[in-house]
This record gives C-alpha cells, structure tokens and sequence, in this order.
C-alpha cells in the first residue's frame, strides 16, 4: 500500500501547491482521489499491480469487452457504479431480470453495459498478472504473492485449477468488495470529520492531528500501518463515520431457516420469511444512540460510553458467515489515508451537507474542500 499512498500524496501535494484562497488553501475534489486511491490498492492487492489512475489523475482502466477483442480504455468506477445500482435494483425486482435487457430504458442497458465492461477490466487485469507471472518463472525470478497468486495455485478435490472464467469470476468478487466500499468511506470520513469541527470547533482535528503527530514522524510523507493501527481517536473517527454513513444503503437481506421461525420481541417470523434491517437504519435509531444520533462525536466510541447494545448494533460489515471477509483489510486502508491525509494536510470544509447516491453501496455525489500542507511538514 505504501506505493499507492505515495503516488497519492504526490498528487495532493501538488494540487496544494497552487492556492486558492488568501489562508493558502487549494480547492479539491475529493472524491475522485478517494476512488483513485481505493481502486489503486485493491488493484494491488488482488491482481498484482495497480490500475495507474493515481498517475494518470483520472477514472481510467484497460479492458477487454469481447474474447480474443482489442484493449480499451473504460471508466472503472463509474462502471462500478453503474453496475452496482442494476444489480441492486433486479436483485430487489426479481421479476424484471429475465426481462431486462429489452427494457427501453437507459438505467438498464447501460448498467447491463456496465456489468459487461467490470467483467473485461478484470480480464485485462488477470492476464496481465498471468502474463508477469509466467514471465517471472521464465526468468528464474521470485513471485509475487497476492490474492491473485492464491487463486491461481488453488486446485479443486481432484487437483484441477481453477478454470480462466472461474478465476476472473473470484478476481471481480475483490475489485467490488475492495474498491468503491473503501473510497465511499474514505470521503465519508474526511466528511465527518471536518463537518464534526465545524459544528465544535477544536473538538476534533486538532486532538486527531495531536495523535498522529505523536506517532508519525514529522519528515515522513505518508504514514505506516505499524504507526496508526493501534490509535484510538483516529479508529473513533473511523467508527464514528461508518456508523453515520453506512457502506450499503439497502438492507441485506437474511431468510429465516429454522422450521420453529424465529421469534423477536413477541414477532414470530415463520421459516422462509425475508427479513431486513438497512444498516442506516440501525445506526440513526435514536433508542441506541441517544438524542444526539446525528451528531458526529467520536468518543461516544470510549469503552466507558459505549452500551452493550450499541455494541450489537454497529454492523458497518454485516454479520455472520456472509459478513465482509475483507474488513480488517478495510480498516488498515482507512486508518493509512485518514491518518496520511491529516497528518500531512490541513482542511477546510466548502460544503454544508454531504449527499449520496444510492445503488447497493451509498456513494457521495462530490465533496469540495480546501486542502494546503501543515507548516511542519517538510517542503
């Protein structure tokens, strides 16, 4: 992740340099280098390289939309998007898949079209880490091993691989789970955060600057996971808007299975009934959290003011054997660009609220602030 973080902060850096406003402060969007950063890493980690939208500045990866057809150039996130608000909807509207594709309308033929193009981005990116890995066994030299390496040493009960399609399959399952669940969250954050400051002003940035300061070294350009894992403001910050800002924004639905059903505050629920809770839901019910529910308050996270049944009730990753495999993963990624971003930049907020778009995860439309570098960060 390093890497990544670097190309990130040499990005932000530079659109530091040039000042907007007379406090020295540069206007960003924020969002799109939450995505770069995101999409970058899980690129990384699964397929062995990163996708190159950190260098490039821009929604950008290679594709290959027919079998044996020419690379091109495809948006990955906004495919994603647009993938994941299809898929959310004929998941919710059975009914409607078979017929989908003859739909004469736009938010179906292009989120169809969407899902066809994730589907030739991780070709493109599972062949070309085939490709570095053959070329590496030929040299005589060492392989990288990731979640993609796993995968293509994996044999079945007969000691079969894993078929091409099956593996581009496993490979699309990380890039979804890994890229826009992060980047979402990572704006969210930031969000929180300065939107937290604003409303109690040195409530927050100055003890979580205060924090990290006193855990990465003041010429370090990006921080290591060694130096942030064990923060607590920072890892209350991150709660704090996870819980405000959930990473799905439908529920997940749970189908009840004992023959007995289930029985809840003197509900029965027969066997076979869908039941499903938004997590958004949960989060923003004022019997947990207390009238202050939609306050950002990071230390409502302290052991000695957290309850027993707010402690059941955070479910920012779900629960049980469909929970998100990937969240400690989540968690080191959050805590080195929340950590990186605010020990090396000061912020100000340009926007009142922060609004999202839903599919199946709750993506923020756009997120304007000021960025400018901290004086005792080195030039």
């Amino acid at each position: 992740m390093a890497g990544n973080l670097r190309r990130w902060v040499r990005q932000l850096d530079r659109i530091a340099s040039f000042p907007t406003s007379r406090s020295g402060f540069a206007k960003i969007s924020m969002m799109p280098w939450c995505t770069f950063i995101a999409f970058d890493i899980i690129g990384d980690l699964a397929f062995g390289a990163p996708f190159g939208m950190l260098d490039k500045g821009r929604d950008e990866c290679e594709a290959q939309l027919e079998p044996h057809g020419p690379i091109v150039l495809a948006p990955g996130a906004e495919t994603l998007n647009r993938r994941g608000e299809v898929s959310s909807t004929l998941g919710l509207m059975l009914s409607l898949k078979p017929w989908a594709k003859w739909l004469p309308d736009p938010f179906f033929t292009n989120g169809l079209k969407s899902a066809r193009n994730l589907h030739g981005i991780a070709t493109v990116a599972v062949s070309k880490r085939r490709d570095s890995t053959e070329h590496a066994t030929d040299k005589g030299n060492k392989q990288r091993h990731d979640i993609l390496d796993m995968l293509v040493n994996a044999k079945d009960s007969k000691g079969n691989p894993m078929p091409r399609d099956e593996l581009i399959s496993e490979a699309l399952t990380q890039l979804i789970a890994g890229s826009d669940t992060v980047s979402n969250t990572a704006c969210a954050t930031f969000y929180w955060i300065l939107h937290g400051e604003r409303a109690a002003p040195g409530s927050i940035v100055p003890r979580l600057q205060a924090e990290l300061d006193a855990a990465i070294p003041a010429n370090s350009d990006i921080a290591s996971h060694a130096e942030v894992k064990n923060l607590p403001f920072l890892r209350r910050c991150v709660d704090e808007a996870m819980r405000l800002h959930s990473t799905t924004a439908i529920g997940l639905p749970r189908i009840v299975t004992p023959a007995s059903g289930v029985q809840y505050q003197g509900d029965v629920f027969p066997r076979g009934t869908v039941l499903s809770v938004p997590s958004y839901t949960i989060h923003r019910d004022a019997e947990v959290w207390g009238p202050d529910v939609e306050d950002f308050k990071p230390d409502r996270w302290l052991p000695e003011n957290l309850t027993a049944r707010q402690k059941i009730c955070f479910n920012p990753f779900s629960f049980g054997p469909r929970a998100c495999v990937g969240q400690n993963v989540a968690h080191m990624e959050l805590a080195l660009i929340i950590g990186t971003a605010f020990h090396r930049y000061d912020f100000e907020l340009y926007q009142q609220e922060l609004e999202s778009h839903e599919g199946f995860s709750k993506k923020p439309d756009e997120f304007w602030v000021g960025i400018r570098k901290r004086s005792q960060i080195p030039i």
